[in-house]
């Protein structure tokens, strides 16, 4: 009894061919195995072939993910014995392997006195790197960055050897022969930041800048030097450590333990200084997720904070050189190694919500991980989407799979904008793609968009909001015949079909198309994109709305009120906007959160969401609705009338947005237009919002973003899903 058993899905660099080998032998088969450009591929025969094909894929490797097992006859000429074959040539059907965390038996080699102890590069194939050192596929040693590394006698004999667990781990190195790791300051490492200094740490996906999480002196230094005012630092500490600085839950361990080893979103525990996360409830940890970390935080034992090694609004840094000239003006030293970085990656940030797990930025981890299209797109051609202009990322179709590329960051930037070329080219050739038609975004001034139009490919040009509709719909697996959804798309800004700026919508629609049923009432944008900036200028125009214009005047005392009110009236730079995260900003200014500006995105609603968290469950304040429109002057005029406090009139605010728009998405499910409420868009990484939501959407079924963002990063997935519905 032969046969030919096809294993597609995550299963190249991550054991698998030596987990075949060693079931075949315990089975008595005959046969091979070898990696090629579609997966794993084996030929076996022999009594146990059946039993093979049953356990093959329930049993695979830790980092291993089976999309199928296909099995055909084979009437081949078989060896004896069962052997792991040489590599079948180069392609790109298989998925890259994203990196994965240091595993327990190789940080117990670095902990223990054998030939790694110490050594700031040890891996095996349940660990270490592989997306950011991978050049081409199939993914062996001469296609990374560890090709420049000759392997000794030691190494060779572990990466020869299927018995053991290094058996053709392609980044495998010792002290004898791997990278090497050294400091460039004054002492060495541990002791510049005990010292209160910073250090820039080269890591997996670029560097860090990195100081004593417990010295506000340090934190402070940080920002200054950065010119990072408030944005939340991320901090990584051992697991002792984060149970003393957070409280964490099951499900937060089980997301921080993972091979991704993502930044999770913990509540604050014991006291660490402010200047962490001034005005947020949360602060961001990750565990140690290489040797260098492990060895490092073991020196200062203490919570370090690890932040993007960047210039603000820049990508970040990921050469040596690079690093010493753009970091060296604010560091105290460099810890720095000679394995290059191949591909620039940023950690990627989680949260866990009372609805399960929630990707605010997928990058380090998570990429280049695929998901499966829905049913009915078997037929889809491949597809390339070019995402938005914010928290920029691309989407490739290909054989029934999307793959949603890294977080890439703001296009107006320079460097990012270079970085996202980059990207869209490392993707295409990497895995082959060659697009058939390209998905963009409606807004012409989109650098995205530009791009996309200018390949000489079909172009979809795909409406904002429904984007964000189709791509929540993607990842729950609607079918593309699964009639159509109720989406509440709340988020800043995107181009609506009627030339108005969107962002706070109620939608009826499938993966063709859609309508807007119900939206938030239009209000000015005085200043254009200063107006993104400045919430003081939304408070304004939405308290003269609601008639509240001498309060107006009473809270922004000092600011150009006149100024902007006049430009309003002549219709000068004040474009008409739906969004909510504008009104998110208004509110949060009427309460004195973030008044001036917001020293980065979703300031003000961040710190909203954190004052609204202490109050628990209040009432509602009003909201208006005339047919379509959903009005907020309601709920400034009670607000106005009423001497809460903060915390309360935060949180009311909350439940009567959540109480009007679930109100009109429910009735389209009730009545029948509609299947299902999906939950999309940016502000919906507030969780507290989408928890009210929940509940007022009663037992409604509901679609909920969990492993892609709900936010402009999985944009690119719904555009890529409403193009290809649109051709087939």
């Amino acid at each position: 009894m032969k046969r030919r058993v096809r294993i597609r899905g995550q299963v190249q660099g991550v054991g698998f061919r030596p987990f075949v080998w060693t079931l075949a032998r315990e089975l008595g088969l005959r046969g091979r195995v070898l990696n090629d450009a579609e997966g794993v591929l084996v030929f076996v025969g022999g009594e146990g072939v059946e039993d093979f094909v049953a356990r093959v894929g329930g049993e695979a490797p830790p980092l291993a993910r089976v999309d199928a097992v296909e099995v055909s006859d084979w009437d081949g000429d078989l060896q004896e014995g069962f052997e792991i074959a040489a590599s079948g040539g180069p392609g790109a059907e298989t998925r890259v392997v994203p990196d994965a965390a240091t595993c327990p038996a190789c940080l117990d080699e670095i902990r223990g006195d054998g030939r790694r102890a110490g050594y700031a590069f040890t891996n095996c194939t349940h660990c270490g790197p592989r997306f950011t050192i991978i050049r081409g596929l199939p993914y062996d040693r001469a296609r990374t960055s560890m090709a420049d590394f000759g392997m000794c006698n030691a190494c060779r004999a572990e990466y020869e050897d299927p018995g053991d667990r290094r058996f053709h781990a392609q980044p495998i190195a010792c002290p004898d022969c791997g990278p090497t790791v050294w400091f460039e300051g004054e002492g060495d490492a541990a002791g510049v930041i005990l010292s209160g200094g910073i250090v820039a740490v080269k890591g997996l996906g670029g560097f860090h800048l990195v100081c004593d999480a417990t010295n506000a002196g340090a934190v402070e230094l940080l920002r200054e030097r950065k010119r990072r005012p408030a944005k939340p630092l991320a901090l990584m500490g051992t697991e002792e450590m984060v149970a003393r600085f957070a409280q964490v839950s099951g499900a937060e361990w089980s997301l921080l333990r993972e091979a991704a080893a993502p930044i999770v979103l913990l509540t604050k525990g014991e006291a660490l200084p402010e200047g962490l996360a001034p005005g947020q409830s949360r602060l961001g940890w990750m565990l140690p997720y290489t040797p260098l970390h492990h060895l490092l935080i073991d020196a200062v034992g203490r919570p370090l904070v690890m932040t993007s090694g960047n210039l603000s609004g820049e990508p970040q840094v990921i050469g040596n050189a690079e690093a010493r000239e753009t970091l060296g003006g604010f560091v105290d030293g460099f810890l720095m190694h000679d394995r290059e970085i191949v591909r620039r990656l940023d950690d990627s940030v989680e949260r866990v919500t009372p609805q399960g797990p929630m990707v605010l930025r997928r990058a380090r981890g998570r990429v280049p991980g695929t998901l499966p299209l829905p049913d009915g797109f078997a037929d889809a051609p491949q597809v390339l989407a070019m995402g938005g202009q914010m928290k920029a990322a691309i989407c490739l179709t290909k054989n029934g799979q999307a793959l949603l590329g890294h977080h890439l960051g703001e296009l107006d930037e320079a460097l990012t904008w270079e970085a996202y070329q980059g990207a869209l080219e490392d993707y295409r050739d990497l895995f082959d793609h060659t697009p058939e038609i390209v998905a963009v975004d409606l807004h012409e001034g989109y650098r995205a968009t530009q791009a996309g139009e200018a390949m000489s490919l079909p172009v979809e040009r795909v409406q904002h909001h429904h984007a964000h509709l189709a791509s929540v719909m993607g990842e729950n697996g609607w079918p593309r015949a699964g009639g159509p959804v109720a989406g509440i798309v709340l988020d800043g800004l995107g181009l609506g079909r009627d030339g108005t700026i969107w962002g706070g919508e109620v939608l009826l629609g499938d993966y063709r198309d859609f309508e807007r049923v119900a939206h938030l009432a239009p209000a000015p944008l005085p200043g254009g994109d200063h107006a993104s900036r400045e919430p003081w200028r939304n408070l304004l125009v939405r308290l003269d709305q609601a008639g509240l214009g001498a309060r107006a005047e009473a809270l922004l005392a000092g600011y150009p009120v006149d100024v902007v009110r006049q430009a309003v009236a002549a219709g000068v730079n004040a474009p008409l906007s739906s969004s909510a995260g504008r009104l998110f900003d208004a509110m949060s200014a009427a309460l004195g959160l973030c008044v001036e500006r917001q020293s980065y995105e979703g300031e003000a609603a961040m710190r909203l969401e954190a004052m609204a968290e202490r109050a628990g469950m209040v009432a509602p304040y009003p909201f208006g609705q005339d047919g379509a429109v959903i009005d907020p002057a309601p709920m400034f005029a009670v607000w106005a009338e009423g001497d809460e406090a903060p915390e309360v009139a935060a949180a009311r605010f909350h439940e009567g947005l959540v109480a009007a728009f679930a109100a009109s998405a429910r009735a389209l499910v009730e009545t029948g237009r509609a299947e299902a409420v999906a939950l999309s868009g940016g502000v919906m990484q507030n969780a507290l919002l989408q928890a009210a939501l929940m509940r007022h959407l009663g037992d409604v079924p509901v679609l909920l973003h969990h492993g892609v963002p709900a936010n402009d990063g999985g944009l690119a997935l719904g555009q890529a899903l409403v193009a290809a519905a649109r051709q087939i």
